[in-house]
């Protein structure tokens, strides 16, 4: 069954005698093929299905958030209150996996040092070494979460920073880059708790051709809101 029906079925469960405000919106799945071997294929299956739940579960609220009762809305407790919390949560899922699974598993990854990629974050961190060591400390930082390098349109600059789950310390004016998932799902079933060698195995299969266009794009951003 297609997102579609589902939000449909879901907002005629709704209350009908409710006031509805239609702005829901429909995610689709996207499909990913990585090739990697430094992940095992139990590990890819789980990590997709996980995805694929986020993406539901988005647009059930959004469906839901239709009808909800913005009336009562208040800090302490209300439906309008909990579901625009779940929104962001799952919407950020959906779109930071995404980015992750984007910009890893290129089994010919290679930088040139002419690259827009490598100059930028050369540029910003002293030297591209400096900006790998930074962004695995952020790795190994985060509680549970991710590890994100990110243009900051206020900053005018790349910075590097850990979000916690997936929507706690995220940044503001930021274009992501390069995204590293490091929940514990996503390396747990093959390096137990080793993080820091998962970050090492995933960062030597950077997709740079996939890094090179978000950096492009955020320049060309850049360039239109300074």
């Amino acid at each position: 069954m297609i997102n579609k029906q589902v939000k449909d079925i879901i907002k005629a469960s709704l209350e009908a005698d409710r006031d509805v405000l239609s702005e829901s919106y429909v995610a689709e799945p996207k499909q990913y093929k990585l090739s990697t071997e430094l992940q095992s294929p139990a590990t890819k299956q789980s990590h997709f299905e996980l995805y694929e739940g986020y993406i539901k579960g988005f647009n059930s609220i959004s469906a839901k958030l239709d009808t909800a009762d913005r009336s009562q809305s208040n800090s302490n407790y209300s439906e309008f209150r909990s579901l625009k919390i779940d929104e962001i949560y799952n919407q950020n899922a959906a779109y930071l996996h995404e980015l992750y699974f984007a910009n890893i598993s290129d089994l010919q990854s290679e930088i040139s040092m002419d690259s827009l990629s490598f100059m930028r974050l050369s540029r910003d961190f002293g030297t591209f070494d400096d900006w790998q060591r930074d962004f695995m400390a952020c790795c190994s930082a985060s509680r549970c979460g991710w590890a994100m390098t990110y243009y900051s349109f206020w900053l005018k600059r790349y910075v590097n920073c850990v979000i916690d789950l997936h929507s706690i310390q995220v940044p503001v004016g930021a274009f992501p880059v390069v995204v590293m998932d490091v929940w514990q799902h996503a390396y747990y079933r093959d390096y137990l708790r080793d993080v820091k060698t998962y970050t090492v195995a995933m960062m030597k299969e950077i997709n740079w051709e996939v890094i090179e266009s978000r950096i492009e794009k955020a320049e060309s951003i850049a360039r239109v809101i300074s």
